[in-house]
C-alpha cells in the first residue's frame, strides 16, 4: 500500500518540481525587452566616440571631479561620476573582445587612450593651477585600492552589461554604475599626483583606475559569452586566425592581471582584518590607548608589519612580548610587531596642541570659505529639462526631442570667460526647418544663459 502511494505521489512531485523550475528560469530569464544584438552593437560603437559633445562633457566632468576633490566635497564628486562619459570605450573594450569585432576593438581602444590623456592632463591642469594644495580625505580615499573596489567594478559592469542589453535604456543602471565604479575621481587623483610632483598618489590612483577599468571590461565579457551573442565570422581565414590570436592575446592579458590584482588584494584584506581584530582584542588595556595604527602588508618574502603608537600608562616590555606571542593566535604569525609609546618621563603640553589644532583649523575654513566663493561666481543653477521639454513641443510642433547641457567657457589659460548652454534638437521632419531663433530666444530667456548654442541633428530620421 506504501508503495502505492509512493508511486502515485512520484509524478505529482515531479510535476512541482518542473513547475518551480519553470518559474525561477521566467523570474531570472534576460530574454524580455532585449535588444538585437546589432542594435547593442550600435549603441556601444556610439557611446565610444570622443569628440565634439562627448569629449567636452569628459573635460567638464574631469574640472567638476577635480573641484570636489580639492574641495572634499562627496556630492560635487558624485555629479562629476553622473556626466561623466568614460565608460563607453571600457565596456567597447569587453563587449568586442566577447564577439570577436576587431574594428569595434580598434575603435574603443583608440578612444579609451584619448579619453585618459585628455582627463589626466584636464585634472593636471586645474590642480597645477589650484590655490588649494593640501590632499583631503576624499583624494587619500582614491589613492588605496580593496577588495571592494574589485568586486564593485565586476558587478558594476556586469549591471551596465545587462543594461546595454535591453531595449530601453533609459533606466538608472548606467549612471548608477559609473557612480558605483567612480572612474573619474582615480583619474582626477592621478593628475593631483602629476601636478604636485607626488608619484604616490600618481601609482595608487592610476592603479585604482586601472583595477576598476580591467573588471568593467571583464564583466562585460563575461556577461556577452553568458548571452550568447553571435561571434563575428571573417572571409579571410588569414585574417580571422590573426584577428582570433590578437584577441586571445587581450583576453588573457586581461584575465591575468585581473586575477593576480584580486588575490593580492584578498590577502591584504584578510591580513588587515586580522590585524584590526588583534589590536582592539589584545591591546585593551584601562589606561592605555592605541592612538595609530599601520598595518602593512608587503607580500612576497617581505615580513607584514603592525606597527602602533600608544598613549596613556607605559606598558612593561614583558606585557608586549605576551601580545606579540598572541600573533599566531590571529593568523599573524609571520607578522612583525612595533609598539612605539611614550616613557614614564614624557609629558604632553595638551593646551599647545589644542592650540595647534585651533589654528590649523581656522586656516582650512579659510581656505574652504575663499573657495566657496570661487565656487560661487561660476555656479550655474540646474535646468529642469522635463519642463522645459513640454515647453518647446508646444512652442514648436516640430521638436520630437532635445538635451540640454550647461557649462563654463575656458581661455587657453584657465580661465572662465563665460556660461554657455548647448541645446540639441533632434526634428521629427527632418524636411521641415525648426525656428532656431525663436528657440535660442525663448531658451536664454527660460533658463537666464545669454549664451546659447544650438544645434539642429542633420541625421534624425535618415
Amino acid at each position: 500500500m506504501d508503495c502505492k502511494e509512493q508511486n502515485q505521489q512520484t509524478p505529482r512531485q515531479t510535476h512541482a518540481w518542473s513547475e518551480f523550475r519553470a518559474w525561477v528560469k521566467d523570474r531570472f530569464s534576460l530574454e524580455d525587452d532585449k535588444a538585437a544584438q546589432s542594435e547593442i552593437t550600435a549603441n556601444i560603437s556610439k557611446g565610444t566616440e570622443f569628440r565634439g559633445v562627448n569629449l567636452w562633457v569628459l573635460i567638464c566632468a574631469a574640472l567638476v571631479a577635480s573641484l570636489g576633490l580639492n574641495v572634499n566635497s562627496t556630492a560635487v564628486i558624485i555629479g562629476a561620476m553622473c556626466i561623466s562619459p568614460i565608460m563607453g570605450p571600457i565596456m567597447g573594450i569587453g563587449f568586442s573582445v566577447g564577439i570577436n569585432d576587431f574594428d569595434l576593438l580598434k575603435k574603443s581602444a583608440r578612444n579609451f587612450v584619448l579619453m585618459f590623456v585628455v582627463a589626466i592632463i584636464t585634472a593636471t591642469v586645474y590642480f597645477f593651477i589650484s590655490p588649494l594644495g593640501n590632499a583631503s580625505s576624499e583624494l587619500l580615499a582614491r589613492t588605496t585600492p580593496t577588495t571592494y573596489d574589485v568586486l564593485i567594478a565586476l558587478f558594476g559592469g556586469m549591471a551596465g552589461a545587462v543594461a546595454q542589453s535591453r531595449q530601453d535604456r533609459t533606466s538608472t543602471v548606467i549612471p548608477g554604475v559609473a557612480i558605483a565604479t567612480a572612474l573619474m575621481p582615480p583619474l582626477c587623483t592621478a593628475g593631483y599626483g602629476l601636478a604636485t610632483g607626488q608619484m604616490k598618489f600618481f601609482l595608487g590612483a592610476f592603479y585604482l583606475f586601472f583595477i576598476n577599468t580591467v573588471f568593467i571590461a571583464l564583466a562585460t565579457y563575461i556577461f556577452t559569452r553568458f548571452m550568447k551573442y553571435e561571434k563575428k565570422t571573417f572571409l579571410d581565414r588569414k585574417r580571422e586566425r590573426f584577428v582570433k590570436r590578437v584577441m586571445f592575446f587581450i583576453t588573457v592579458a586581461t584575465f591575468v592581471p585581473s586575477v593576480i590584482i584580486g588575490f593580492r588584494m584578498v590577502r591584504v584584506s584578510i591580513f588587515e582584518a586580522q590585524a584590526d581584530k588583534y589590536i582592539s582584542q589584545v591591546f585593551n588595556f584601562p589606561h592605555t590607548r592605541v592612538v595609530e595604527a599601520t598595518r602593512t602588508y608587503h607580500g612576497g618574502r617581505d615580513v607584514p608589519r603592525i606597527e602602533l603608537l600608544l598613549m596613556g600608562e607605559p606598558l612593561d616590555e614583558s606585557v608586549v612580548e605576551n601580545a606579540r606571542g598572541q600573533l599566531f593566535n590571529y593568523g599573524l604569525r609571520r607578522a612583525e610587531l612595533v609598539v612605539r609609546q611614550a616613557s614614564g618621563s614624557d609629558k604632553v603640553d595638551l593646551q599647545s596642541l589644542q592650540s595647534g589644532y585651533a589654528e590649523l583649523l581656522d586656516e582650512k575654513n579659510a581656505q574652504l570659505a575663499e573657495m566657496r566663493s570661487r565656487l560661487a561666481r561660476y555656479q550655474v543653477t540646474n535646468v529642469d529639462i522635463g519642463d522645459i521639454s513640454k515647453e518647446v513641443g508646444t512652442l514648436i510642433d516640430n521638436v520630437e526631442s532635445m538635451s540640454l547641457t550647461k557649462g563654463m567657457i575656458w581661455d587657453v589659460s584657465g580661465k572662465a570667460l563665460d556660461t554657455v548652454l548647448i541645446c540639441v534638437v533632434t526634428p521629427k521632419d527632418h524636411m521641415r526647418p525648426i525656428e532656431e531663433n525663436t528657440l535660442r530666444r525663448w531658451l536664454s530667456v527660460r533658463t537666464k544663459v545669454k549664451n546659447v548654442k544650438l544645434f539642429v541633428d542633420p541625421k534624425a530620421n535618415e
